[in-house]
Formats: C-alpha cells, structure tokens, sequence
C-alpha cells in the first residue's frame, strides 16, 4: 500500500477497466490516491481486477466496479454517479474500450463490422466526453484521456473500419477539447501500438506476423498496458495540467517508419482466393448487410 497520494480526493471512471490497459491505467491512479470505478461488462473479470488492485491502492484510494455498456448512454450516465460517490465528485474518466483485427480487405468488408468498430471505438468514447464533462466540470476542472492507436496516423491495410475509428476519435479530442475548455475540462489522447492483452493474445500466435510489427519499431520491442498506463497516468493527473486536446505516440517508434505489411493476417482471414479477388476489384459477392 502506497503512503504517497497526489490524487488523493479525485474520483475516476475507467472504461473497460477489466482488460489490460484499463487495469493497468486503475493500478498507477489508485496508487497515487485516487478512487477508481472500473467499468466493464463481465462481472467476473471486473471483480478480479478489484481485489488484484486493492493490494496496490493507496490509504484511503477506493475501488469498485460496475457492470454496463459504455456504448450506451443511460448505462454510462449511472456508472459516472457511481464513480462520483467516494470522493463527493467526478475529476478524471478514462474511454480505453475499443475494438480492431477485422484483416479484411476493404472490397469485403460488411457494412455491420465496420459500424460495429466505430461504435466501439469511437462511440463509445464520444458518450464518455459527453457523460463526464459535466460532472468533471462540476467539480473543478479536470481530465479526461482516450486510448487511441497508431493506426490513427499509420494506414494500417485491412483495418479500415479500426483505423477510421481511431482518426476519427483523434479529431474528436481536438474539438471536444477546445469546446470544453472554458470549463476546465482537459482531453487528451494517448496512441499505443501493439501491446499485448486479452484481445490481442491471439495475434502473438503468429510469428510472421510478430515480425512484421517488429522490424517498424525503432525500440525494438513490442509494448505492455504498463507502458501505455504511465501515459494515462500523466494525462490524467495535474502535472499535465497546461495540455488539451493533444495526442501522443507509446508505440516504439512505429510512427517514425511505417506500416507492418498485413497481407498474411488478410489471407489467413478471407482465404487465398477471396484475397486475390478482392485485391483484383473482383471481390466476392457481399455478406448481405440488412
């Protein structure tokens, strides 16, 4: 348990708090002080990060979860009283929730899974800046940050509907940031590359493609939450308090070179044959989108 507690009287919600940069983001703020709510939709998973942080919290820094959809307004609205109530007000909110790997070529790609990952991704933190900006505002001023990606700047093939998203979510930040700004209410960004979760697990299977990501990274290596946590931690907190409506890259290097090529994950995904097809102008005929 740590003594030192900079946030010590701010309370935060997290979305998808339960995964591996919303837990990861929990642990640095609850060490410093703050009472955290993490939001999620799977009781199980939430509950285990709670008593996993607990051990990490600071004197007086208290946990909880709660159970909804941060796609859904009404379901946000009551996971932001909930995360108000231990410190008598709502000063930092964190939209980490997010989804990508559709491997898809653009020419096959369904109207539903490319709606579906600008609900997720970009949505979901829409609701969230709109949700928490009053009661942040109410309290004095303060932060919220939004998980964004590198495929917001790189043009990452197959992944229309994530990198869309995600350059979408980069100029929302801006505008939220300048409009809310009279109010005290900082939004920032972080951009991670790729890191290692619950999510992705099944990408570190691929060796080939493992490689690819590694060969664009100046660093050398893959990421981690904790690395993109620091981040959060900073934009979240004062000592970033002279910051709106910017965005930064934890990713390596990557931004500096480019792209990993795709075409294997492509391939693996839609078939050898639809891809040649699809990558001719002759994709196969859609999935019916009604």
């Amino acid at each position: 348990m740590s003594t030192h507690a900079p946030l010590a009287g701010r309370g935060a919600l997290i979305t998808g708090g339960g995964g591996g940069i919303g837990s990861a983001s929990a642990r640095l703020l609850v060490r410093d002080g703050a009472s955290v709510t993490l939001m999620g939709r799977t009781e199980e998973t939430l509950r285990k990060a709670v008593a996993r942080l607990r051990e990490d919290a600071a004197e007086g820094a208290e946990l909880r979860y709660f159970v909804g959809d941060a796609t859904d307004a009404e379901s946000l609205s009551d996971a932001l009283r909930c995360a108000a109530e231990p410190a008598g007000g709502l000063h930092m909110a964190v939209a980490v929730v997010g989804k990508g790997g559709e491997f898809t070529p653009l020419l096959m790609l369904d109207e539903q899974t490319f709606v579906e990952r600008l609900r997720l991704n970009l949505v979901s933190a829409f609701l969230l800046i709109r949700q928490a900006a009053p009661p942040i505002a109410a309290a004095g001023g303060g932060s919220i940050v939004c998980i964004s990606s590198d495929a917001a700047r790189l043009a990452f093939p197959y992944l229309a509907g994530y990198t869309t998203a995600k350059a979408g979510l980069e100029a929302l930040v801006r505008v939220a940031a300048l409009e809310l700004a009279p109010l005290q209410v900082r939004v920032n960004a972080v951009r991670p590359g790729l890191l290692r979760t619950e999510l992705t697990e099944y990408l570190f299977e691929e060796p080939e493609l493992l490689q690819q990501f590694l060969e664009q990274k100046p660093l050398g290596r893959l990421g981690s939450p904790e690395d993109v946590a620091a981040g959060v931690r900073f934009l979240a907190g004062p000592e970033s308090g002279w910051m709106t409506g910017q965005s930064f890259g934890m990713e390596g290097g990557n931004e500096l070179t480019r792209a990993p090529v795709l075409d294997g994950m492509a391939r693996k995904r839609v078939g050898d044959a639809a891809f040649e097809a699809a990558m001719a102008g002759r994709p196969p005929e859609p999935a019916d989108d009604s």
